[in-house]
């Protein structure tokens, strides 16, 4: 597999190597290796998580409080999403900045997230399965979200898709909101659990 860090920092893509033959396709989808050699630390597997999606489901933009805040390595091997990752730590050089990467079963590719960047994707055909690991498990009380339609983000959502949101995502603060209610998480908090991860 080919790792690069993508445009908001502690973000990587992951671009992995199929093996086929008549019998159909294989492939190693998660190396916990190649990820802690890359990151500096393992990832610590809390939870794992799969969804399925209609086209135009979009999801997101996520988060944890940090500390612990939630890790995440995504990847989708039936249908197609377009992920993006977005910086929402206060303080950080890229605060607010984002970066997005098809993911899909033709040409496979994994996501990974650090603690603290905000998580958000849309189901670009319909059946979309997205599995995805977790560095800590579900706690709604530290759970948030910015909303993804927030013009100052402008997410690269595509044009010819009809958005269905949640409930819940449809509500979400912008990412403005969010910081002055002290929702966000801080480059100083996320930098430090970083530290301790590589700490051991």
């Amino acid at each position: 597999m080919q790792i690069r860090e993508l445009a908001v920092p502690d973000s990587y893509v992951f671009d992995l190597v199929p093996h086929g033959d008549s019998r159909g396709r294989f492939t190693e989808w998660y190396r916990a290796d190649a990820l802690a050699e890359e990151l500096g630390f393992p990832l610590p597997l809390a939870q794992a998580n799969h969804s399925v999606s209609a086209r135009g489901a979009l999801r997101g933009v996520h988060f944890a409080q940090v500390p612990p805040g939630q890790a995440k390595y995504v990847y989708c091997p039936v249908g197609s999403i377009l992920d993006v990752v977005v910086d929402i730590r206060v303080g950080s050089p890229t605060f607010g900045a984002h970066d997005a990467v098809v993911l899909d079963s033709e040409q496979p590719r994994a996501m990974y997230l650090a603690e603290g960047l905000g998580h958000a994707f849309i189901a670009l055909t319909d059946q979309s399965s997205v599995t995805y690991l977790l560095s800590s498990p579900y706690a709604p009380a530290r759970e948030f979200g910015i909303h993804p339609l927030d013009p100052v983000l402008d997410l690269p959502w595509p044009a010819d898709v009809e958005f269905e949101l949640s409930a819940k995502d449809s509500a979400a603060p912008t990412l403005e909101e969010a910081r002055e209610q002290g929702l966000l998480p801080t480059m100083e908090q996320c930098s430090a659990r970083y530290a301790a991860l590589r700490a051991g």
